[in-house]
């Protein structure tokens, strides 16, 4: 079987829990391997043999995501050249994390599209949600990389297609320990607001991951250093906490640890607000925003309260019932006219208030 697996690379939440899936999909036939987005900061230890610009989300500094820097650096001819010229057709099995140009090139040439992600499941009835609810946001994230077939997973199993976090190996594997100090990362925050926020807990040791900072540094009690896939695991596996947003990887493998967690969410990122509410439902600490977050640290750093769940290795098991649902299922195509997807994209472009820029910069 000739499998292509497509990765969302915005963060690097996507692209850990692949470092898991990738080795047993490999089991079941030829993996090609296409990644998208230019937010993350892991390298796959695997070939990659498509590498798009996508369509990312731009992290800014003041806890959120800057939304005209993503518009501003988003790519639609690029896009649209890419979905038109990525060769789904040639693969038995399109499976998809929460990848657009894979998905969208399914869905304009019929062909079936298996997601497998986290942003399955936040949209489950089931999945709790923010008090505040966002029908726009909904509505972005079910047509972002839409797909025929859906598995999710969530900090909870809400039924037969949505089940419990992938694991990595190395965290199932590792011996957590209490060195004393808590681990951090909040990619939309600046240094400075960190630092300034942190600094007002002298008595912890603080290890940040930066997106921003390129060197280690050391400032009193807080320690810098750039993202890394090792430097973070040897910090968060002997860590007192994790303070982090409230994305999904992080938080599920913090729980499986059996850390004390602290999350915040995105501002204006609704999938984050949708986790906030499960993992308050949960016991989890959270600060809804960064005015609650100095005193909802304050209580944390005090309390010893943290929940265990060993979730099970379904893995393989999934990966295997997908595999034998394909083999059972005869694809119905659906084809929509390239002439109106490139109409309605121009139209988009045309209209936006930088698409005088968009069209002078280099596809």
């Amino acid at each position: 079987m000739k499998i292509l697996y497509a990765i969302q690379g915005t963060g690097n939440g996507h692209l850990a829990r692949a470092t898991e899936i990738i080795p047993h999909l490999q089991k079941f036939g030829e993996v090609d391997i296409l990644v998208s987005g230019i937010q993350g900061d892991i390298n796959l230890p695997f070939e990659v043999k498509y590498k798009f610009y996508g369509l990312s989300f731009m992290f800014g500094k003041k806890g959120g995501v800057d939304y005209w820097q993503t518009v501003f650096k988003s790519r639609p001819f690029g896009l649209l050249r890419d979905i038109l010229q990525v060769p789904v057709e040639t693969y038995d099995l399109v499976l998809n994390d929460f990848e657009p140009v894979s998905a969208w090139a399914c869905r304009l040439k019929g062909i079936r599209c298996v997601s497998v992600s986290h942003q399955s499941a936040v949209l489950h009835p089931l999945a709790p949600r923010p008090p505040k609810d966002n029908f726009i946001a909904r509505i972005i994230l079910k047509y972002y990389a839409p797909a025929k077939v859906n598995y999710g997973f969530h900090f909870r199993a809400l039924d037969f297609y949505h089940f419990t976090p992938v694991i990595r190996s190395s965290i199932r594997n590792a011996s957590p320990r209490n060195k004393d100090h808590y681990t951090v990362y909040l990619p939309a925050y600046s240094d400075a607001m960190i630092e300034k926020l942190l600094s007002r807990f002298a008595e912890v040791k603080w290890e940040v991951f930066s997106k921003k900072c390129r060197h280690e540094y050391q400032i009193d009690n807080i320690r810098f250093s750039p993202v890394s896939l090792d430097g973070f695991h040897d910090s968060f596996v002997n860590c007192s906490g994790l303070l982090c947003n409230a994305g999904f990887e992080a938080p599920s493998e913090a729980i499986f640890l059996g850390k004390k967690l602290c999350v915040i969410p995105m501002k204006n990122q609704y999938e984050q607000a949708c986790n906030a509410a499960m993992l308050a439902d949960m016991g989890i600490s959270v600060a809804n925003n960064a005015n609650e977050l100095p005193s909802v640290l304050k209580r944390w750093i005090k309390e010893s309260y943290s929940i265990r769940i060993k979730f099970p290795d379904q893995t393989h098991d999934i990966l295997r019932r997908i595999m034998m649902e394909k083999r059972e299922t005869k694809t119905s195509k659906t084809v929509i006219p390239e002439k109106i997807l490139i109409r309605a994209i121009n139209c988009i472009a045309a209209s936006s208030p930088v698409s005088s820029h968009l069209r002078q910069r280099p596809l």
